[in-house]
């Protein structure tokens, strides 16, 4: 077995508010080979993006990591300092934002922002850099991206703009790419293009990717394994095919029943009951239990994470083995 190249433990990420201390990640645990994709998929406020941002260290007041560990490549990231960990973002670990205007200067050509990102970690030539600018370039399929390097990003479609994004953070040739919803805002023959792209590119490099999502069925076109976040927690985790043919936990399987996919023309979508809970407030016990169909007395202390052949579930009742109701 190959050692992980990204080992989380026990995240725990709070934020502390006027208003109480939200849970935005509750003891998350994975893992992540070299070159391995995983799906983070979820509703929106579900703890996704707040771990990918945990996992780079880039958590503003008033949050924070109390609780767990990250290790990358074996350096526990947890206990760096904020100049240390400066030094690894974009060189051992990256990210790609949902926006990429949120990225991109309009002030400088896309050369330029290349540059300056290479620059923060290395030494080139100005023809160096512009050699492996252009061929990343190429790499994300941007055409004649020699002379693409000179034009500005207000010069460039969205779609031509979230391959630069990629681009740029592939620049180092990270151990991990955080994707944080990247394709959201693109059509579906960009996205499904963009998706092809960054598995080539994740076999090429042996660059492991995290791509964050609330859409499943794009996911799990791209990921061998899955993550399913609820209430900033891990409810289930496991191989692609294997959770997608016999998911364990409830919530996993009412996110698979409700894709269009799964229901017949003409029928309405399935959809799960009832509204995510507040952050603030969670129910005690299980927070899926208020709109679970199968929640029981039992349910009222918190599930621990259990393991079996590869895979994870955190619930009492799982789908498919849910013993009778208790009185």
């Amino acid at each position: 077995m190959t050692d992980p190249v990204l080992s989380v433990q026990n995240l725990r990420t709070h934020f502390f508010t006027r208003a109480g201390v939200v849970k935005a990640v509750d003891d998350v645990s994975f893992d992540l080979a070299p070159g391995e994709i995983m799906g983070l998929v979820g509703e929106s406020g579900s703890g996704k993006t707040v771990t990918g941002f945990s996992l780079l260290g880039l958590v503003d007041e008033p949050g924070r990591i109390v609780e767990g560990s990250i290790r990358l490549q074996g350096t526990e990231l947890t206990t760096l300092s904020d100049a240390e960990l400066r030094k690894r973002r974009g060189r051992e670990i990256s990210m790609i934002f949902q926006d990429p205007i949120a990225t991109l200067n309009p002030m400088l050509t896309i050369g330029q922002q290349m540059r300056l990102a290479i620059d923060a970690h290395e030494r080139l030539s100005k023809r160096a850099a512009e050699a492996r600018s252009a061929q990343l370039l190429e790499q994300v399929g941007i055409p004649s991206a020699s002379a693409r390097l000179r034009a500005y990003p207000h010069e460039f479609s969205g779609g031509m703009r979230q391959r630069v994004a990629i681009a740029i953070a592939l620049l180092h040739r990270p151990a991990v790419i955080v994707a944080d919803e990247p394709t959201t805002a693109l059509d579906v023959s960009i996205q499904a293009q963009i998706l092809f792209q960054m598995r080539d590119l994740a076999a090429e490099t042996g660059t492991a990717l995290i791509w964050i999502s609330h859409d499943l069925a794009v996911v799990s076109s791209l990921a061998s394994k899955l993550a399913v976040m609820y209430a900033g927690r891990i409810v289930e985790q496991g191989p692609t095919a294997t959770l997608l043919r016999d998911p364990r936990h409830p919530y996993t399987a009412g996110l698979i029943a409700s894709l269009p996919a799964m229901t017949a023309p003409g029928t309405p979508l399935t959809q799960i009951p009832g509204t995510t809970p507040s952050l603030l407030s969670l129910p005690p016990g299980c927070p899926f239990a208020p709109r679970c169909e199968f929640a029981t007395k039992a349910c009222m202390a918190e599930p621990e994470m259990q393991t079996a052949g590869g895979r994870g579930w955190r619930c009492f009742h799982p789908v498919g083995h849910t013993a009778e109701a208790l009185t």
